[in-house]
């Protein structure tokens, strides 16, 4: 595991703490037990047991301490964790010890949508910057900020000291902000657009497609119906399949 030390993170007095290198199914449920954390705090919960937060969390108890060992937090026995520690130690561990500029660019329907977003403000982002290449749009002022055309991005992105890019563009002018995002410096792109990205090694690219959510939530209804569809005794109807193909649906409702 290969780790490097911060004197300026959360942790014991005199203690260097270290930045592990962690698992990314890790990394992907630490903002869910912040989010939980935060909401136990904002309650008056001083501490949790692995339980409570495991099930605040949406995962299972053993899940949750593994991933939290990797941070060094294993909790105290019978009184369970600090909640005021165990937020700093998440946030210091995901960057949020300082507050990091965002570009958006797109303010289509959805962009509109995300640059109105008060959330974001409360988890250690700051919208910096709105950019679109519709010169309709430019000018329009947006939750206190000014839309600005994207050529405009070198100049915003020095001055703003842009350090997440957020691509809220169709699909076809995805790549081409993607491009121009990667010529700035910026490293960290959060792509909404319904397309995959060619970006350089040391680029980290996150992806959100809700057509793709949506299937995959179609899936799991055709299944359950599938399931309740099943002969209530003995034999086993067949489901034709595109190309010809025929499965049982037993086979159809596990996926066989």
């Amino acid at each position: 595991m290969s780790q490097h030390r911060h004197p300026g993170a959360p942790g014991r007095a005199g203690a260097v703490p270290a930045l592990p290198d962690l698992p990314e199914a890790t990394v992907a449920r630490l903002p869910e037990y912040l989010r939980a954390l935060h909401n136990l705090a904002e309650t008056g919960n001083e501490t949790i047991s692995s339980e409570g937060l495991a099930n605040a969390a949406g995962v299972n108890s053993a899940k949750l301490r593994k991933d939290l060992s990797h941070l060094g937090s294993y909790g105290t026995r019978g009184v369970g964790y600090d909640v005021t520690l165990l937020i700093e130690q998440i946030e210091y561990v995901l960057g949020l010890t300082q507050r990091r500029a965002v570009a958006l660019v797109g303010v289509g329907n959805l962009g509109h949508a995300l640059a109105g977003y008060d959330g974001f403000a409360g988890r250690g982002f700051r919208i910096a910057a709105l950019l679109d290449a519709d010169p309709a749009r430019v000018g329009e002022e947006i939750n206190g900020l000014v839309v600005q055309h994207v050529e405009e991005l070198p100049r915003v992105a020095a001055e703003e000291s842009i350090a997440i890019g957020v691509i809220a563009t169709p699909a076809a002018a995805a790549q081409r902000v993607a491009d121009q995002l990667v010529a700035v410096g910026v490293t960290s792109i959060l792509n909404f657009a319904p397309c995959v990205l060619s970006v350089p090694d040391g680029v980290d690219v996150r992806k959100v497609d809700l057509a793709i959510e949506l299937q995959i939530l179609s899936f799991h209804e055709h299944r359950k119906a599938s399931l309740t569809a099943l002969p209530a005794a003995g034999g086993s109807a067949l489901t034709a399949l595109p190309g010809g193909l025929a499965v049982t649906e037993s086979q159809e409702a596990i996926g066989t």
